[in-house]
């Protein structure tokens, strides 16, 4: 069986898409985002698509595509659409597949159901994507104690930023979570410079 994942994020703009297009990239697998909120100038299935060096056909159409960039509910809201999560289901694709989530485990989907029972519903592993700046202990223990709290498989963790050895190897003591890597911030971002420093920071054989 092919390896999927869901990459999710500690908080909003931690870098879980460029983190997902390098591993997407990576794997040469396929990247689906099931909700997009907010799509001007790009959305994340663009960006991934720009950055991972993949066919076009690897990625694959947004179930929901919401125009406010705000939590889903309340994008879904304003664009008058009704999210109906039992609509969010996994496609079958031929090899790998990322699926990336909309913010962090707590957003809400509709102001009953939140991305964290999605994830209990599918029991996919999680790869957690947090800052290495001030803070991210606190957010990232948090999050990782909410999917051991609700039992959701979380393969480690993925960091984005500058070196931070403390704070990665505090959360990994702590959390008793597995580290995956570090991507660092990359001063001219694109397919080539993600292709390269995924290969240098991240191990592909912790994602078999």
């Amino acid at each position: 069986m092919k390896p999927r994942f869901v990459v999710s994020g500690t908080d909003t703009n931690v870098g879980k898409t460029v983190f997902a297009a390098g591993l997407a990239g990576a794997l040469q697998g396929y990247y689906w985002k099931p909700i997009q909120s907010g799509a001007a100038p790009e959305g994340d299935k663009e960006t991934v698509m720009r950055l991972s060096g993949l066919p076009s056909d690897h990625i694959l159409p947004e179930q929901y595509r919401l125009n406010a960039p705000l939590s889903p509910h309340r994008s879904a809201e304003l664009d008058g659409i009704t999210i109906q999560p039992a609509t969010l289901i996994p496609p079958s694709v031929e090899g790998p597949l990322i699926i990336e989530g909309a913010g962090g485990l707590m957003v809400p989907i509709t102001r009953e159901f939140l991305q964290f029972d999605l994830y209990a519903k599918w029991d996919l592993p999680i790869i957690l994507v947090a800052r290495t700046t001030l803070g991210t202990i606190n957010h990232t223990l948090l999050s990782i104690a909410a999917l051991r709290m609700r039992e959701v498989p979380l393969l480690g963790v993925a960091f984005v930023g500058e070196d931070n050895t403390d704070n990665m190897r505090t959360i990994g003591e702590i959390g008793e979570v597995r580290i995956l890597g570090r991507l660092p911030h990359l001063p001219q971002l694109n397919a080539h410079s993600l292709r390269d420093a995924f290969t240098t920071h991240f191990r592909k054989e912790d994602f078999a």
